[in-house]
């Protein structure tokens, strides 16, 4: 399952406002699963605290599993100020690519992770992200972005 079919227009906001990477994992939680935040909010922190999933260059790609949940379901964010989220370059996250998948989904969980990581790693793509004006346009970006990857 590509990354995009786990990602509709409403998990998918421009300018958001986290002031600590504790609270923008508080943001994607709600996003990522609405009727319960607590589970994606503790996979997401349990994760981190195996080690820190911002890659470098301004980009993140917070991911759980658990098995409290049925369904993968994705978010994208766009922040308005950069967080520090520890990445090994040291450069504040302002585009954050989440994840959240139950527990058996081992191999599809790594295939969407290298996907992410692949298409974060064109300097172009997340230039265009960082310029779209509205959320329409940035899933328009990733959407053209993963075609031309596939």
């Amino acid at each position: 399952m590509p990354f995009l079919d786990l990602l509709p227009i409403d998990r998918v906001r421009i300018d958001l406002a986290a002031g600590s990477k504790d609270a923008l994992i508080d943001q994607i939680a709600s996003l990522l699963c609405n009727d319960d935040s607590t589970v994606a909010r503790d996979a997401l922190r349990a994760r981190e605290r195996l080690g820190g999933t911002g890659l470098g260059h301004g980009v993140a790609i917070p991911h759980g599993r658990s098995a409290a949940v049925e369904h993968a379901s994705a978010a994208f964010v766009r922040l308005s100020t950069p967080v520090d989220f520890g990445a090994d370059d040291g450069v504040p996250v302002d585009l954050v690519a989440a994840l959240l998948v139950p527990a058996h989904f081992t191999d599809q969980h790594l295939k969407l992770l290298a996907e992410l990581a692949e298409l974060f790693s064109n300097g172009d793509v997340t230039a265009a992200l960082r310029g779209a004006k509205d959320a329409a346009t940035l899933l328009a970006t990733l959407r053209g972005a993963l075609r031309a990857a596939a």
